[in-house]
């Protein structure tokens, strides 16, 4: 028997301290698994592209935008924010202007080339976030309601006026017993304004009462635009104000679609809105009667005092008539303006001014952020949204903090935030990101405060395009067929906007009260996956879903209510979670709408189909009931998240371990299909597949069941053939090309182990001589070097931003002959 002389090279990546968007649909199996393979170019990642100053220049625009395309990215969206270097003619820095026209000859060139190499291109329609800038005046600045007061001696009557800032109005002035901690706002007695250049307002005299004078003023917010470039700095505008918005649409943006001359971006951007404080905007009180038929005026006071049913009717439809304003001022006109320029309007639709989930309806790509796959997230409030009005495509900003500081992150911290995102519906990956960074940069070059660096100043950089292939594979596969979620919780906005305060007017930031952790964690541990959906949406969609859960509702609208209750008739299953609905939201309606929203509730909880859960923990027992979960596991596994899309000829699910530990467990899926399939992301093969699922840590899977035979090899596992093993621990080189440094290791172990490598950051050569056995060679034989388990690491603190992996991987090395 002769021997075969063999070298074994690994290359390890370590760091130091560890468009189109994509409609088209496969109409078979086979097209299917040969697109799986070689997926188009429109599911590939795009990345965030920070133009810090503006200070850019063509060459390394062009150079960056090349290793993008060898990277396997598909696209950037431009981004200019704040500047990382003063201007110096020696080193040919010149920041910006924002808008100039040497910024706007940039963004041209950069579009241009970009799309030579067949890249996308999006752009945001300003500078940082929110929109705003300095063409931006005070009277379309972003606007908030402010209380002032002055306390009324016994037997005083008058008192001076408050000051007013540029751009503030008296609204409305009353006096009341109290202080200004004190009183009930229902006895506030309204006192005429005074006359303009009046400097004291007059009041009727009280002998033996303190009383307090409410001033309520319309004023702004006075927030600035963040992370703003150099001549992009200013107010935020007034997102209620249409004015505003056609003001910035003529300013900023259609100087940034002229750049792009004939060949315009695939979409223009609206980042998280985050409009801190606005609740107000100055023609507020004559929309608020035209919309809701009564004067807001006299129950000022309830906004900012009491919190009786009177008040929450109050607080609810001035909640409500903010989200109608932002809806109709802001993403209605841009998504008409992105059209008229032939693109879309992509946005994240979220946060404050007081948007909600269906407002989503009215842009073309909606988008969220966060990995929180078994809580409350605007990633799952984008993506249901996606769902119910029939986007195919939603994106995701990705990698945000991930694992800060920003050199931290390995491609295991990549892969294991995005399976997080896919198992909440995400399609397309916006990563956070690629900052500019020239050659005056240095190594490692410049970094966003708040993101991952994921250009070619990163150590593991070679890899990307494996980490970019996996992702582009899977982003495909989730675009294919329809969603097949089936569970929809409800989402309580109107009990949300009654809870509205002063400064406090987001729907999203008070939904973790009513969808907690454990009512998330209660239905997915029982097998099912779930959108949101809210009353908007049943009134124009109906109840889509085989289960409804209603999480501590208590406000709801009359008419959404009877769908419900025809949805229960006609066999729809429900589950209150808490408490039964009692009130109908608003001020009008809470007379008239109160009994008959009692009497659903009494009525209802007689059906068969309508349950009850005391708590959120018991919502996952009661939908087994009603609808056979999608995936069952014989074993409590909550590490494990699925998603499944159903296409006329198959299931596809992606199943993904999110935890650090090995997971072992059997499954049932809810297929109507009988062969299974399971698909390899990182290389597109085919393999057999069973039930059983051994998911190594971080480890996801595809499945895809459907009708015929499967001839395909079984997948290995990493089952060692026992007596084949080699022992390779000793006697390697290790070669540092970039140290031009060579050592010898008598036992393998880290370069960081040694002193002179120790923090070292790329890439390096290990290599070692052995001896194979000729007929070790035969074909379909693996071979794995093996580095043992890796290291569980202690979990660090939960409320810190950003995504980090608990476990310091393995190195596994696969040669297939």
């Amino acid at each position: 028997m002769t021997n075969r002389r063999c070298k074994c090279v690994l290359l390890l990546l370590i760091t130091f301290l560890w468009a189109p968007w994509g409609h088209s649909q496969s109409d078979s199996l086979a097209s299917l698994r040969e697109t799986f393979v070689n997926p188009p170019d429109d599911a590939r990642i795009m990345m965030r592209w920070w133009w810090f100053g503006p200070a850019v220049e063509d060459e390394e625009l062009a150079r960056e935008l090349r290793a993008m395309k060898e990277g396997g990215i598909g696209g950037v969206e431009i981004q200019p924010v704040y500047a990382l270097a003063l201007d110096d003619p020696a080193k040919g820095i010149r920041n910006g202007p924002y808008l100039s026209d040497d910024f706007l000859r940039s963004v041209s060139f950069a579009n241009r080339t970009a799309r030579q190499l067949g890249l996308r291109v999006s752009i945001t329609l300003g500078s940082g976030w929110p929109y705003g800038g300095s063409h931006i005046p005070i009277t379309q600045a972003a606007g908030k309601l402010r209380l002032a007061t002055a306390p009324l001696p016994a037997g005083a009557d008058r008192v001076a006026l408050p000051a007013l800032e540029n751009g503030e109005t008296l609204l409305a002035t009353f006096v009341v017993a109290g202080t200004a901690a004190n009183y009930d706002p229902e006895a506030a007695k309204r006192v005429s304004l005074p006359q303009a250049g009046a400097r004291s307002l007059s009041v009727p005299a009280v002998s033996d009462a303190e009383r307090v004078v409410l001033f309520f003023i319309s004023s702004r917010t006075g927030q600035q635009v963040k992370r703003a470039a150099v001549g992009a700095e200013g107010f935020v505008l007034d997102h209620f104000d249409r004015a505003a918005i056609d003001n910035h649409l003529h300013y900023a943006g259609g100087r940034l679609l002229k750049a792009f001359g004939d060949q315009p971006p695939v979409s223009v951007f609206s980042d998280s809105l985050e409009v801190y404080e606005s609740d107000w905007t100055p023609d507020f009180l004559a929309e608020f009667e035209k919309r809701r038929d009564y004067d807001l005026t006299p129950y000022l006071p309830e906004l900012f005092a009491d919190n009786d049913e009177l008040a929450k009717s109050v607080r609810h439809d001035w909640g409500k008539t903010l989200g109608e304003l932002v809806d109709e001022n802001y993403l209605e006109p841009l998504t008409a303006w992105a059209h008229e320029h032939h693109t879309l309007f992509r946005s994240q639709t979220y946060g404050e001014p007081a948007v909600t989930l269906s407002s989503n309806a009215l842009v073309d790509l909606p988008e969220g952020e966060g990995p929180q796959w078994r809580s409350f997230s605007y990633t799952r409030w984008a993506t249901s949204a996606s769902h119910l009005y029939g986007r195919n495509v939603t994106s995701a900003e990705t990698w945000t903090w991930l694992h800060s500081p920003a050199f931290r992150p390995v491609p295991l911290d990549m892969k294991a935030e995005a399976d997080r995102f896919f198992l909440e519906g995400v399609n397309q990956f916006v990563g956070h990101g690629w900052p500019y960074s020239p050659a005056y940069a240095g190594e490692p070059g410049y970094a966003f405060y708040a993101a991952a660096v994921l250009n070619q100043h990163n150590p593991w950089w070679p890899v990307m395009p494996e980490i970019a292939g996996y992702l582009q594979r899977l982003s495909f596969l989730l675009r294919q067929g329809e969603p097949a979620n089936q569970v929809a919780v409800y989402v309580p906005t109107d009990d949300a906007q009654a809870d509205f305060t002063p400064g406090n007017v987001g729907v999203t930031e008070q939904m973790a009260r009513y969808i907690t952790p454990e009512l998330s964690a209660s239905i997915l541990d029982a097998g099912y996956n779930l959108d949101y959906i809210d009353a908007k949406a049943i009134e124009k969609l109906g109840i889509c879903y085989p289960a409804l859960v209603l999480p501590h509702v208590d406000r709801i609208p009359r008419a959404t209510y009877q769908q419900i209750a025809a949805y229960v008739q006609k066999g729809g299953k429900v589950v209150a979670v808490g408490r039964l609905p009692q009130h109908a939201p608003g001020l009008k309606e809470a007379n008239e709408d109160l009994p008959r929203v009692e009497a659903l509730s009494r009525r209802l909880s007689q059906s068969s189909n309508w349950m009850f859960a005391a708590n959120d923990s018991e919502v996952g027992s009661l939908l087994k009931r009603a609808v056979a979960p999608d995936m069952q596991l014989d074993a409590p596994a909550p590490e494990i998240g699925f998603i499944r899309r159903r296409l006329l000829f198959a299931d596809a699910y992606f199943v993904a371990n999110t935890s650090n530990r090995t997971v072992s467990v059997k499954a049932h899926f809810a297929s109507r299909w009988t062969s299974a399939e399971e698909w390899d992301a990182f290389s597109g093969k085919s393999y057999w597949a069973g039930t059983d699922l051994k998911l190594a840590p971080y480890e996801s899977r595809v499945l895809v069941f459907h009708d015929g035979p499967v001839s395909l090899p079984e997948p290995w596992r990493g089952e060692a053939v026992s007596g084949e093993q080699m022992d390779l621990s000793h006697d390697w080189q290790v070669a540092f090309p970039e140290l031009h440094h060579r050592v010898d290791m008598a036992s393998l172990q880290s370069w960081t182990d040694a002193e002179a490598t120790r923090y070292f950051s790329g890439r390096a050569v290990y290599t070692r001589d052995f001896d194979l056995a000729e007929k070790a060679l035969a074909a379909g034989r693996h071979y794995f070097l093996d580095f043992g388990e890796g290291k569980v690491l202690p979990r660090g603190d939960p409320n810190k931003p950003g995504m980090h992996c608990w476990r310091v991987p393995f190195v596994k090395w696969r040669w297939f002959q």
